[in-house]
């Protein structure tokens, strides 16, 4: 029998009250249950979340109805396919989806702090994934050069600024 994932959501380990239901499995009774987003489609609930694959096209009108989901899952079949990052930003950034982006399948540490970035808020750990160390590469940089879904300004600007401000107190 599998090892059960570990789900970070929020920066702390969290009990994890939903099912990622594997095709034609028995959807259990006391849980949410995370599917195919086709699935979902058909029948939307607040017991019911849809899983994106990595190649959705996430058009105005899915994206809309994806703004009623009690959660979003999206999967990365592996870790080298970066096309979920675009999902969870554009989801954040361009449609407004406040709630939980959750990053499912080959997901590894050393991505947590870029993921955060662009918009995710829970994991799945993969089962070799230590927790503690998770939790760490979660604060990898204290600072990012970029803007992202966690801060709006580039660092220059952010240090521009600051320098004005130090100015205008001299």
């Amino acid at each position: 029998m599998p090892e059960q994932r570990t789900l970070i959501a929020d920066r702390r380990v969290q009990q994890d009250d939903w099912v990622l239901l594997e095709e034609g499995a028995e959807r259990p009774a006391d849980a949410g249950v995370i599917v195919p987003v086709a699935e979902w489609l058909e029948a939307p609930g607040k017991d019911v979340a849809p899983l994106l694959s990595s190649d959705t096209e996430l058009t105005p009108e899915l994206a809309g109805q994806l703004l009623d989901a009690p959660l979003i899952a999206i999967d990365f079949p592996k870790f080298t396919d970066g096309r979920g990052y675009s999902i969870a930003r554009l989801l954040r950034e361009r449609y407004g989806y406040a709630g939980q982006i959750r990053a499912v399948g080959d997901v590894l540490i050393d991505q947590l702090f870029y993921m955060s970035r662009c918009g995710f808020n829970a994991f799945l750990l993969r089962e070799d994934q230590i927790v503690e160390d998770a939790l760490n590469a979660l604060d990898t940089f204290s600072l990012s050069y970029q803007p992202g879904t966690d801060t709006e300004e580039p660092l220059f600007r952010r240090r521009m600024r600051e320098a004005r401000r130090e100015q205008a107190v001299a």
